[in-house]
């Protein structure tokens, strides 16, 4: 049985012939007796109207063309709608929308681990209840050639923030590899990323673009560096916006900057620091500075 009869068992129910159905609808008795023929489907505002006069829900109209287990059956009128989209897609639509799923599956699970983390800090009285905590991931946005973020591996860890108004949006951080937004942005700098999928062209976001992430300001059909040694990124239909750069963040506030230096190091013990390699020692550079700063603190530091 096909939605088609579904509808008209619904009508039959409830004793309404096809003409009173149509007046109830707003529409003409052909288009009724079209619905029930299926030679012709309703469309979203009137399969809604459907559900109200023939008092069904999407699970009962539809529960012949997709198949759901029972335990599962609450899937809306949106969700079927979704899944007819997408078997109409080819494997290049499907791939994007493949992989956009696995990013927001993704992010969903770093918010459930940041919130445990969260919990389970402030039950030890570690930080103070209004500080913003916020996932970390070292070296991994693109300021250069691009490179893959996120992937499917977890932050290396977490900043704590003070409770000031410019953390407010932040979501999360991220590393700067790279030196096409010179001189704005430099290697090593932490940028503050607020999570949205749409900016305004002049804006700074961090883009997807073929599988790679890139920290460029959006320009029309295109990412535009900052450094104009390098070439601007043509945007496809496939390109996604995952952030809006909200600025550096001023790690004099960071609560706790020992795991940051820390992962630090061990990205660039893990990089290696070959003779070409300018990018990792630069890094190494600057974390050996700061290793040398904590000691120096940690030195003069009376006993109590």
């Amino acid at each position: 049985m096909g939605i088609g009869k579904r509808i008209k068992e619904a009508r039959n129910a409830l004793s309404l012939t096809q003409e009173e159905l149509a007046k109830k609808l707003g529409i003409t008795k052909g288009a009724v007796a079209n619905y029930e023929n299926e030679t012709s489907h309703p469309k979203e505002p009137i399969m809604y109207k459907l559900f109200e006069v023939l008092n069904v829900d999407a699970n009962y109209l539809f529960q012949d063309v997709v198949k759901i287990p029972e335990k599962l059956n609450d899937i809306t009128f949106s969700e079927f709608d979704i899944i007819k989209k997408y078997r109409s897609l080819d494997d290049i639509g499907k791939n994007h929308i493949d992989e956009v799923l696995k990013w927001e599956s993704d992010r969903i699970k770093r918010d459930s681990e940041k919130d445990r983390i969260i919990l389970e800090l402030q039950k030890d009285d570690t930080i103070e209840a209004n500080n913003h905590i916020i996932p970390y991931y070292p070296y991994l946005a693109s300021a250069g050639s691009g490179q893959i973020i996120f992937e499917s591996s977890p932050p290396s860890h977490y900043i704590e923030l003070p409770d000031l108004p410019k953390y407010k949006n932040v979501s999360y951080a991220i590393g700067v590899n790279g030196d096409s937004m010179e001189p704005k942005f430099h290697f090593g700098n932490i940028l503050l990323i607020e999570s949205i999928s749409q900016i305004s062209i002049g804006e700074i976001g961090i883009f997807l673009v073929d599988g790679e992430t890139f920290v460029k300001k959006l320009g029309n059909g295109e990412l535009v560096p900052l450094n104009k040694k390098h070439k601007a990124i043509p945007l496809t239909e496939s390109s996604q916006c995952l952030g809006r750069v909200l600025g550096i963040l001023d790690e004099d506030d960071i609560v706790d900057d020992e795991p940051y230096i820390i992962n630090g190091v061990g990205f660039a013990a893990e990089k290696g620091m070959g003779k070409d390699n300018d990018d990792q020692r630069r890094l190494a550079d600057i974390l050996s500075k700061k290793l040398l700063e904590k000691y120096s603190t940690r030195k003069d530091e009376k006993p109590r």
